[in-house]
């Protein structure tokens, strides 16, 4: 199971209607907040979902930069 953090970068397996597929993580818990990259959307979705449809982790957002 991988673990995920607020300002990681992903990607995700369908892209946004705007043409982006590159989301940032903004909160996590039992929902995920993600951001999309390109046009700024946020969306809310169940942790269940999130997971399935992540394909890659692009960058960590800074965690572990001491």
């Amino acid at each position: 199971m991988a673990q995920y953090h607020v300002g990681q970068q992903v990607q995700m397996k369908k892209g946004h209607p705007c043409g982006a597929n590159c989301w940032r993580i903004i909160r996590v818990g039992m929902d995920f907040r993600i951001k999309c990259e390109k046009c700024g959307r946020s969306v809310l979705i169940p942790r269940s979902r999130f997971e399935r449809r992540v394909k890659a982790v692009l960058s960590d957002g800074g965690i572990g930069d001491n």
